[in-house]
């Protein structure tokens, strides 16, 4: 005969709070791994910051990170390469930075079903083509490059504004096109210039970041805007460098002014010449993630997360932000905010149609506007840009 042994309920009680607590206490070792440096005052730092968020919010976790992850600086290292060495050091989530690992990370996810992976953009599971260990994760920072572009629109006095773009490819491209839209606004609806005064040019520089003898230089793409009588530059790299030309520019006396990309505090240093800057604010989501993982329920999905307009520059709440420079004048600050509003409460939609692609094409029918999926596949530049861009297929 089997016997059965009853506990007491405290008893039982106890047990379980114990074995909760054994797997509450088991620290996360996470990876990171990072396109460009990881102090580069752009994209690469804003992530690190992110990680460094984690550790500091979750108790235990610890980051491994690396950085410099491109054919260049690291050359025959490859991805599963690089997270065989995170697992054999306890890694139980990795981090993906940049849309250029996607192929590799996937592999890495396929090698390792038991490691939690996100790529910090693509969309592999919006393709179908995810293991099950692998999401996506990734913010609209298509709307403080609205931002971006509607500092630039107050601030231009000769309505040629220059966009300086990375690599080109869907992100690349609706970047672009949002700050476009955010220029055409300030311009047209708020300083009531004609449409046809208003020239946005872009010009790639081939990667996400100078890298010599490969890329463009962009301290010379940034140089040759001005010198061709732009007074504004709008930056889409990882890189600060168009706000570095024209701080110097403005030291020698010009009236020109930039945008820098990604990292919170990138105007510093170059204040007189900082209209703002739209960046990624990756601790909050990547804390999120980390907390589901250590709890056992992360899902791996398609996460596009919209900024929170209520907390647009709260460091625990926004996704993304856009720090006004100190270069944009008072009526540009004003300005500015009433065109946050507008974006907040849905006044004012930027992919309500008619919108056309530069060839005549529709991007969006009148009467329409974008899902979240056009705006992810967007393949050319808008109908008012100069400028070539077509992202490959």
């Amino acid at each position: 005969m089997r016997r059965v042994l009853i506990l007491p309920v405290a008893v039982v009680t106890l047990c379980l709070w114990a074995a909760l607590a054994l797997g509450a206490g088991k620290p996360l070792t996470f990876g990171l791994l990072l396109v460009g440096p990881y102090n580069d005052k752009g994209y690469s730092q804003a992530q690190y910051d992110g990680g460094k968020y984690v550790e500091q919010h979750l108790p235990g976790a610890k980051m491994l990170y690396l950085d410099k992850i491109n054919p260049t600086d690291r050359p025959g290292v490859t991805i599963p390469q690089v997270v065989d060495d995170l697992a054999a050091k306890g890694a139980t989530l990795i981090f993906a930075g940049s849309d250029d690992m996607k192929d590799g990370i996937r592999e890495a996810a396929i090698q390792h079903p038991d490691i939690t992976f996100v790529h910090v953009s693509g969309d592999d599971v919006l393709t179908g083509k995810a293991p099950k260990n692998l999401g996506n994760l990734f913010a609209k920072m298509e709307y403080t490059n609205m931002m971006a572009g509607f500092a630039a629109g107050m601030a231009t006095a000769t309505g040629k504004i220059g966009f300086l773009g990375p690599l080109i490819n869907d992100e690349t491209v609706r970047l672009a096109n949002a700050a476009f839209l955010g220029a055409r606004y300030a311009w047209e609806k708020v300083r009531g210039k004609a449409a046809n005064d208003l020239i946005f040019k872009v010009s790639w520089i081939g990667f996400w970041f100078n890298i010599p003898g490969v890329t463009s230089d962009p301290n010379q793409v940034a140089g040759a805007f001005f010198d061709q009588g732009f007074d504004v530059v709008v930056s889409g790299l990882d890189t600060p460098e168009a706000l570095t030309v024209a701080a110097a520019r403005r030291k020698a006396g010009a009236k020109v002014f930039a945008v820098p990309y990604n990292y919170k505090d990138a105007c510093q240093g170059a204040e007189n010449a900082c209209l703002g800057v739209p960046y990624f604010n990756w601790g909050p989501p990547f804390l999120q993630v980390a907390k589901a993982v250590t709890a056992g329920t992360y899902k791996p999905a398609f996460d596009w997360l919209a900024p929170d307009y209520a907390a647009l520059n709260n460091p625990d709440k926004s996704p993304v932000g856009f720090a006004t420079g100190e270069a944009l004048s008072p009526e540009g600050k004003k300005a500015l905010d009433t065109f946050i509003a507008a974006l907040a409460s849905g006044k004012y939609d930027p992919y309500a149609g008619p919108l056309l692609y530069q060839d005549g094409s529709t991007f969006v029918a009148a009467g329409k506007t974008a899902t979240d999926k056009q705006l992810w596949f967007c393949p050319k530049l808008l109908e008012g840009m100069e400028g070539t861009g077509v992202a490959a297929k």
